[in-house]
């Protein structure tokens, strides 16, 4: 697993589902990068996969420099 810095803090993949989700997931791919720049500050994004239940498959996208983030549901 590949952990990144996220708002000056160094997070593995489920702690970056957490912060975009709300709660922690069941299971998290890889972080990688989203080739997609930030729609609020113009910096890199980043990706995870997650799985938030059991039957859910959700991609979230985060900022590495300020709040913003979505997911593809």
């Amino acid at each position: 697993m590949s952990n990144r810095v996220v708002e000056g803090r160094m997070v593995t993949p489920k702690r970056l589902a957490e912060l975009v989700e709300g709660e922690a997931p069941l299971e998290a791919e890889s972080i990688e990068d989203a080739e997609i720049d930030c729609p609020e500050c113009g910096e890199n994004v980043i990706s995870v996969g997650y799985m938030p239940s059991v039957t859910e498959f959700v991609t979230a996208y985060k900022c590495q420099e300020c709040s913003w983030s979505d997911t593809d549901r």
